[in-house]
């Protein structure tokens, strides 16, 4: 069955659309933190359908709602009020620490930053965008435009002038042998030479943890210092939450705050957990940035009922069992216990991220060049140990990526840190 489901993918499906394994995996259900295959073997899911499983498989709380929403009504669009996603954007508002917010909902990722990068283009006047170095913001053809990582963008036409800066990856490039504060100096100092080069900008779009780079970070407090630049020349700060949002980095709520102190972002993009599955994105703004557009709008799936049933249950359920505060606890246990594996085999070069969102970078031993195809041989051999994993990387990078259901108990903890131990000891 899994051959002949593999071929009939292959006959009708673009070939770019990658699939993990020598042996593509079907999951066909899931409980809890685990998943099972078409062959029936169980998985401890330590990726959750790109970071999009946050709380936990068929959680009760979430599927009642969504059937008990699916009973009344699916969908009826934003023209007509729609109390579920009242709701939710209320919710959201008090929860995003932005004066006088206004929310939008898409359903991706991409959407929504290709939403944010309308409003910031639309507000400003202007089509320059500041991006990351290494950053990833999605697949439509405006977020293809400021992703700054080569094997995720396939095109280099573009609607936008996109202006690349230094500082989203702490242990590479050329201020990589700085300390933290002067890693931050020589980064704004990029940052103030590049501007004096170009047209005022609209915005910068930058991830607090690089997703798909490999979930690599600047110092707390780099998009802070920055800040202060830009708030100078009226230039936006959009933070890109898709992957850190909603308390997976257990330390903050939004990965922006670890970078606060200069005041929140003006426009904050958010997506993939909040929906725990469901498609939901998201835009949130000041209300003079998301009130800017001067011809009507609408979105004809965006804030649909059904998904804003599980956006609800789903934020509801993270807040009252501190989901944040087991993300920091439980993650920060596991990290350490991979920091322990990882300095005994010389392929690791880093283990990094916090809360649960932790990236192995992986090099050949005795170097510093990255070695995807050991990326791919530890991602194969967990998965054989019965956990799922990811990988990510960019410029001259392989990384595997960590990411379980924020619900993790310690007892899974250990036993997803012991499968990889096993699977990265294969690579010695």
């Amino acid at each position: 069955m899994t051959d002949d489901l593999l071929g009939r993918h292959r006959r009708v499906l673009p070939d770019w659309l990658a699939l993990y394994y020598e042996d593509p995996l079907e999951i066909t259900h899931g409980e809890g933190r685990y998943v099972w295959d078409a062959a029936g073997r169980r998985y401890l899911d330590f990726f959750g359908g790109i970071l999009t499983t946050m709380t936990a498989h068929a959680l009760p709380e979430i599927t009642k709602a969504v059937s008990e929403q699916a009973g009344r009504i699916i969908h009826s669009s934003t023209l007509y009020l729609n109390r579920p996603m009242v709701e939710l954007a209320e919710r959201i508002s008090k929860l995003s620490g932005i004066p006088d917010p206004r929310v939008f909902f898409t359903t991706s990722g991409t959407e929504a930053n290709d939403t944010a990068l309308l409003l910031a283009t639309t507000y400003r006047r202007s089509n320059t965008v500041l991006a990351m170095r290494n950053s990833y913001h999605g697949r439509s053809f405006s977020a293809v435009g400021v992703t700054g990582n080569r094997g995720w963008s396939p095109t280099s036409l573009s609607p936008l002038q996109t202006l690349y800066v230094h500082g989203g990856v702490r242990t590479r490039g050329p201020y990589a042998a700085l300390n933290d504060r002067e890693f931050i100096a020589a980064c704004v100092e990029d940052l103030h030479d590049l501007l004096g080069h170009t047209r005022a900008p609209a915005a910068l779009i930058a991830e607090p943890i690089q997703g798909v780079g490999g979930f690599t970070s600047p110092p707390d407090g780099l998009y802070a210092a920055f800040r202060e630049i830009l708030a100078q020349r009226g230039i936006l700060w959009i933070a890109d939450e898709v992957q850190t949002g909603w308390g997976r980095t257990g330390e903050h709520f939004w990965g922006w705050q670890a970078h606060g102190q200069a005041g929140p972002p003006d426009i904050v993009t958010f997506a993939k957990g909040i929906g725990n599955g469901m498609s939901i994105g998201g835009v949130i703004a000041r209300s003079e940035i998301m009130n800017c557009l001067d011809a009507n709008s609408i979105s004809t799936f965006g804030g649909t009922q059904i998904t804003m049933a599980a956006g609800l249950a789903n934020l509801n359920y993270l807040v009252e069992h501190d989901l944040q505060g087991n993300a920091r606890r439980v993650g920060g246990l596991l990290i350490e216990r991979l920091r322990a594996v990882g300095a005994q085999i010389p392929a690791v070069r880093e283990i990094r991220g916090r809360g649960l969102m932790i990236g192995i970078e992986l090099t050949r031993p005795g170097t510093d060049e990255a070695d995807p195809q050991a990326a791919s041989a530890v991602l194969e051999a967990a998965r054989e140990g019965g956990l799922l994993i990811g990988k990510g990387g960019g410029h001259n990078t392989s990384a595997l990526r960590v990411a379980p259901p924020l619900s993790l108990t310690v007892a899974e903890a250990e036993e997803g840190a012991a499968i990889l131990e096993r699977a990265l000891g294969s690579i010695r």
